[in-house]
């Protein structure tokens, strides 16, 4: 457990309509979820489709709150865009991690897992878990 303190979940994707279309699927099907901080970085700084070192930033610090920061990602640049920011060092919160996940189902399950007040390694391997849920 996180010792009353929550892990925080931020969503990037290339869109900010997407970003943000997730996290309330996520928050919504975790029942609100309302204590879980969650934040959507998607698109750039004016709109367009991209990512964006300075929005993914100040959403990881945004939902920091020393519990650990849990970063899903969509699509290819994304990731790189996420791995640049830990690389640098300075520039996400102490216990920032980009999970391999499912973008979606990694999603909800990081939000249901958050809410249960679980550490950010359970919040982690529930969203990676998502990988393994068929559809057929």
């Amino acid at each position: 457990m996180s010792d009353g303190k929550l892990v925080g979940i931020v969503l990037v994707s290339h869109s900010a309509e997407v970003a943000v279309s997730v996290a309330d699927l996520a928050r919504g099907l975790a029942g609100g979820a309302t204590e879980v901080p969650l934040a959507a970085a998607g698109g750039t700084e004016g709109g367009g489709l991209g990512t964006s070192s300075e929005l993914i930033a100040a959403a990881a610090a945004g939902v920091d709150r020393g519990a650990g920061v849990a970063i899903l990602t969509d699509l290819g640049s994304a990731v790189l865009t996420v791995k640049a920011l830990l690389a640098e060092g300075d520039e996400l919160p102490d216990g920032t991690r980009l999970v391999d996940a499912p973008f979606v189902e990694g999603a909800v399950a990081a939000v249901v897992t958050a809410g249960t007040g679980a550490d950010l390694d359970a919040v982690e391997a529930a969203a990676a878990e998502a990988y393994t849920y068929r559809k057929v």
